[in-house]
């Protein structure tokens, strides 16, 4: 495979050349070009990584990557304004070859909305798949600098960091007793909707001409076009990177503006923040109206309703946990709000599904269960998962009383319940075979161990080759980890 034009594959149709291509060997060479990028940017020597950013988006390797990495996404499935699906190895290879500076034109977005859990509509802008995969190919020249400039703690929509990063390092800052006592809850108001078009492309390395047209692009909602003024789509593949890189610089603004034993430490995740300060009147006078001005560059806003100082005693909620001290220990729990959506969710789902068979349930509901609760086995979670189980086991019983209500008690134990060493109560559901019948049980939070998560290093950065190891050890390490889990929790 060359990196430059397209590759000499011996196979006479674009369907086996595309089957052909030799991954491994793409990924490597991409993997090279964004460790030469980020280098140069270490070094500063910004026209050369201007250089190698050229090299890389004109690489084919680049371009059957992007291509992969639209179609394997699970908005691959879902086709823009031209409605078009690259089902097809024929379609994936003629898309790469379509992949070019010269001529190229996006297509304007198709709106659609998403709920939110306040109860308001999301706007989403789904780009063609054409456009989503010249992002892609693009965002592989824009990661290794936007990585290699972003803020220590600031961990949304980067890689090799998650939100049990974002909330241990929550703890890293609050939990000794010399700790910041006071909190400045920042929410920036429609950050992807409002980011300024004039900042990004005075301030984002990358080409300005590709930038400008994605930027411009406009949507379509019930077949009528309207143009974008501001902001970038949420359903853009580099979208997280471009405001990822409008916010990187908060950290250091916010620490300029207060002396060091006020004890400012900033955390980002996405358009949520939050900022620990020792006095409550320099959070308020100093650190919010610098934040404030760097925002107002960028063409953003705090919003009012969710922006507030509160004090570590009373708590405040982050990510979905909540961050609380108790007579001085800090502890982090699930959210209440995060708690009452799961309950809600599934047993609206039992009183909704009355009649669906006991097998179909319990694999609908041990997925919701298990996702939230490895989701939250980093914190003080394990009276929670008791309590969500509980509640879930009542529920449980009056779908079982609702389909038989002639039935007695030992009846319905015997029926839909088996005992499982000192477990009594274990709802399942036989699965028959030829070669004879097994058991599905239902998942139990109370199950999940409770394991500290290790927090990624605020300076490590995926695309410098001092960390190649490092990340190579914690990959490792979440393996070996993952299966002790499983046999504690399925043993």
């Amino acid at each position: 495979m060359t990196t430059a034009g397209q590759p000499s594959v011996g196979a006479s149709s674009s369907s086996s050349k595309w089957d052909a291509i030799d991954w491994r060997r793409a990924e490597r060479e991409v993997r090279r070009l964004q460790m030469r990028i980020a280098k140069a940017t270490r070094e500063d020597r910004h026209g050369k990584a201007k250089a190698l950013q050229w090299l890389l988006t004109h690489s084919w390797s680049a371009k059957v990557l992007a291509v992969r990495r639209v179609v394997r996404n699970r908005g691959g499935r879902t086709a823009g304004v031209d409605k078009v699906l690259w089902r097809t190895s024929h379609r994936r290879w003629m898309a790469a070859q379509s992949l070019r500076r010269r001529g190229y034109r996006p297509q304007p977005l198709r709106r659609v909305y998403i709920p939110k859990s306040s109860g308001q509509r999301r706007p989403l802008g789904i780009p063609t798949l054409g456009d989503r995969a010249m992002q892609a190919l693009y965002l592989y020249a824009l990661e290794p600098i936007s990585e290699t400039q972003a803020d220590p703690n600031a961990y949304g929509f980067r890689p090799k960091r998650s939100v049990a990063d974002a909330i241990g390092q929550c703890f890293t800052v609050l939990a000794q007793k010399q700790s910041a006592t006071w909190i400045l809850e920042g929410d920036i108001k429609a950050c992807f909707d409002r980011i300024s078009h004039s900042w990004l492309l005075a301030h984002i390395p990358m080409d300005k001409s590709v930038l400008r047209k994605w930027l411009a692009a406009g949507f379509m909602e019930e077949g009528r076009f309207y143009s974008t003024e501001a902001g970038t789509p949420q359903g853009g593949i580099a979208s997280p990177t471009l405001a990822i890189m409008a916010l990187t610089g908060l950290e250091a603004v916010a620490k300029a503006a207060a002396p060091r034993h006020q004890k400012i430490h900033v955390v980002v995740y996405a358009d949520d923040f939050i900022i620990t300060g020792a006095s409550k009147d320099v959070l308020e006078s100093k650190v919010k109206p610098a934040v404030e001005g760097f925002l107002r560059e960028r063409g953003l806003e705090l919003s009012a309703e969710k922006t507030a100082i509160t004090s570590i005693n009373e708590g405040f909620d982050f990510l979905g946990f909540n961050v609380r001290k108790y007579d001085g220990k800090l502890l982090i729990k699930p959210g209440k709000a995060s708690v009452q959506r799961l309950l809600v969710d599934l047993r609206g789902f039992i009183k909704s599904h009355s009649s669906i068979k006991t097998l179909h349930l319990i694999k609908h509901l041990n997925r919701k269960l298990r996702g939230w609760a490895y989701f939250y086995r980093h914190v003080v979670a394990k009276d929670t998962f008791y309590r969500i189980d509980n509640q879930l086991f009542l529920r449980l019983w009056r779908w079982i009383k609702r389909r038989h209500p002639n039935k007695s008690s030992a009846w319905i134990r015997k029926r839909y319940f088996r005992r499982d060493g000192l477990r009594q109560w274990v709802f399942f559901s036989l699965i028959r075979a030829s070669e004879g019948s097994s058991s599905v049980d239902l998942f139990t939070a109370g199950s999940v161990p409770i394991l500290r998560h290790i927090k990624v290093r605020a300076d490590a950065n995926p695309y410098d080759p001092l960390f190649t190891e490092y990340f190579a050890f914690r990959s490792r390490s979440r393996k070996v980890i993952g299966r002790a889990w499983d046999y504690l929790a399925f043993a």
